[in-house]
């Protein structure tokens, strides 16, 4: 059969963007195959035959053949269309078969000459990159969207997906923000409600009051007439709103994040209703929203201590409901912040009961480590700090002592030790913001090995609590001392890059060869890999933010790389970490400790291939990490 080769590339995505001369040049290194129906052009698990194949005529369906040997088509390749690209350019096994549905002929373009193509137009090489990511995002979103989670938790069916229309109380009661306090308890006890929305002339939401607050503040105006009150004299103007069109999941986050009871719903710019705290409870039977509400209202030590225990359900009801892995990590470190908060407040109190009296100087409460990339689910140890405002030593017993105390009471809340002693009870951890700037001047000069390691640590810290300006201002100077040509600071990455993903080199998985972990991988050592690779871009680049998603979110706004190399990265840590809290929730209901170790084998062949690509996603950073970085960078990436 004669084929016109140059005809069919310029029919093909994306070789119609290439030269009529470069077409012609690559036309010459291209050979004609002919498959018969039935027949397979490779495998599943057959080592790259590094050619790129292009369907000049006929029909492709690719199979994957699943845990019990069957062989089910997932998808077909039709004139035009390529394929094999995956292998070809990863050079890992084939994740699926392709077999020729009907008579298939194709071009086969060897690896070479792909390459050449991705070298002399980067819109080729972007192409491909953009292809990868977008195909390992859909099946990612498959496996969640599928994935039966029951055998992962303890709670009931999913309801973050659920609309905000579908929970809220329609055509909300409403007043007038002059009238009267009188005619606000009047419509409360008519509609036996505990709130009422206080609107403006043109009927745009202005405030609340609530049954609580009604009482309180008129009681607080006891040299007023009642009678002369008005709704905006005793109203909360702190309205927090959402859209008609809006999920459960970002009114949950709302009622954690800024501890409200009350969320008013808009369609545009009209009052559409209002969503309780009560109306969130009342969709599930947990009733673990309440730990919200006990967390601000825990009035000792004690009380927070047994409801810091509780906040692990929230983890539990969020996978069992299909939460994407940002939503887990934005809603549990909301939980995990505040209770922190409160304890630290407390324990304030208790120092001022003991004669410390208030803190003598500004502070500010660091999280680092997991807490403060934002990226602790289930509750591990703790890694803190505190930074403050000078004060001699009267700041550094106060602080000291503080420090202890918050750790102590955050051990009792759920949170373990440090093990490598990373916490505020710890003077290395605890100190004033100049004995801070000289220890990172240190660090950073001198270079030994635990400087690179302590280092480290501290450029994943976000505060969390006190005078954040205190945090910020340690941040400029760590960019300030990163900006000069300071000796040892070309080893940021230099293990990091020369460190092997558990993939061989014919795509089968490296897992511990003995031990207790024998047969599996080490995910929170596989995430590892991406979380200092992209520590270091941000570093570089002086990017404040700590969590690993939300500085490659950064990195693509700062155009320091491009956006379908980094999106291919964020899928695949999106991958990774579903799979690590998954399993880890497993092992915890069975008893086990949560080591994030997994035995890739007992996945199904879908979750397999994904935790393939992600591999090979880390390989892909690790090299544009070691080609953006010369030897003045290569340390501080090991952590």
């Amino acid at each position: 059969m004669e084929v016109d080769v140059i005809g069919v590339l310029k029919s093909s995505v994306p070789f119609n963007a290439l030269e009529d001369a470069f077409l012609s040049e690559l036309a010459g290194h291209i050979e004609v195959k002919t498959y018969p129906r039935g027949t397979y052009v490779f495998r599943q698990g057959q080592k790259s035959l590094q050619i790129l194949f292009v369907i000049a005529s006929g029909l492709g369906e690719v199979t994957i053949t699943d845990g019990k040997g069957q062989e089910v088509v997932v998808s077909h390749r039709r004139q035009y269309d390529f394929f094999g690209e995956t292998a070809l350019l990863t050079g890992k096994t084939y994740g699926g078969s392709v077999r020729a549905a009907e008579d298939m002929t194709c071009l086969l373009i060897p690896r070479e000459k792909i390459e050449e193509t991705i070298v002399s137009h980067p819109e080729f090489s972007s192409f491909f990159t953009t292809l990868l990511s977008e195909r390992l995002r859909m099946l990612y979103e498959e496996t969640v969207s599928q994935q039966s989670y029951e055998a992962y938790s303890t709670v009931e069916s999913p309801l973050l997906r659920k609309r905000i229309s579908e929970l809220m109380t329609r055509s909300p009661v409403t007043c007038h923000v002059q009238a009267s306090v009188t005619e606000v308890a009047r419509l409360m006890a008519e509609y036996r409600i505990s709130s009422v929305i206080v609107v403006n002339d043109e009927l745009q939401p202005v405030g609340l009051i609530t049954e609580k607050e009604l009482v309180r503040k008129v009681l607080t105006r006891s040299s007023w007439q009642v009678e002369n009150l008005t709704a905006d004299l005793i109203m909360d103007e702190k309205l927090i709103k959402l859209k008609v069109d809006d999920f459960y999941n970002q009114a949950l986050l709302a009622v954690v994040k800024h501890q409200v009871k009350h969320l008013v719903v808009m369609d545009g710019d009209k009052l559409a209703g209002i969503v309780t705290l009560g109306d969130l409870i009342k969709t599930r039977s947990t009733g673990s929203l309440w730990v919200t509400d006990k967390i601000e209202s825990a009035k000792n030590l004690d009380e927070l201590a047994r409801i810091g225990h509780e906040v692990d359900n929230f983890l539990n009801a969020l996978v069992a409901e299909r939460a994407s892995v940002p939503e887990l990590f934005e809603i549990i470190t909301e939980m995990h912040d505040r209770l922190t908060c409160r304890v630290i407040d407390l324990c304030q109190q208790e120092l001022a009961g003991r004669g410390y009296g208030p803190p003598p100087a500004d502070f500010c409460w660091i999280n680092m480590g997991s807490a403060g990339r934002k990226e602790q689910t289930l509750r591990t140890d703790q890694d803190n700090g505190i930074i403050y405002a000078g004060g001699g030593p009267e700041s550094e017993k106060y602080f000291q002592a503080l420090g202890t105390r918050v750790v102590e009471e955050l051990v009792r809340a759920g949170f373990d030790w440090c093990k490598g002693g990373t916490m505020a009870s710890n003077p290395l951890w605890c100190r004033s913001l100049d004995q801070w700037k000289e220890a990172v001047a240190v660090w950073i000069t001198r270079a030994e090995p635990e400087d690179t390691r302590l280092l480290s640590i501290l450029l994943d810290f976000r505060p969390v609590y006190g005078v954040k300006a205190l945090g910020r201002e340690l941040w400029q100077h760590i960019f300030e001392v990163f900006s000069k040509p300071v000796k040892a600071s070309h080893y940021l990455t230099e293990e990091e890059v020369h460190v092997k993903v558990p993939l061989t080199i014919f795509g089968g998985f490296i897992t511990e060869r003995s031990g207790p972990n024998k047969g599996e991988i080490n995910l929170k050592q596989v995430c590892r890999h991406v979380v200092n690779c992209v520590r270091i871009f941000a570093v570089k680049n002086e990017i404040m933010e700590t969590s690993t998603l939300g500085r490659l979110s950064r990195i693509v706004e700062n155009n320091v790389l491009p956006r379908e190399d980094v999106e291919f990265v964020q899928n695949a840590y999106e991958i990774l970490m579903m799979l690590r809290i998954r399993e880890n929730l497993k092992k915890v209901k069975q008893g086990k400790p949560a080591d994030s170790y997994i035995n890739p084998y007992g996945l199904n062949i879908i979750e397999q291939s994904l935790l393939k690509n992600a591999l090979s996603a880390i390989t892909r950073l690790q090299k544009l990490t070691s080609s953006n970085f010369t030897n003045y960078w290569m340390r501080y990436v090991v952590s």
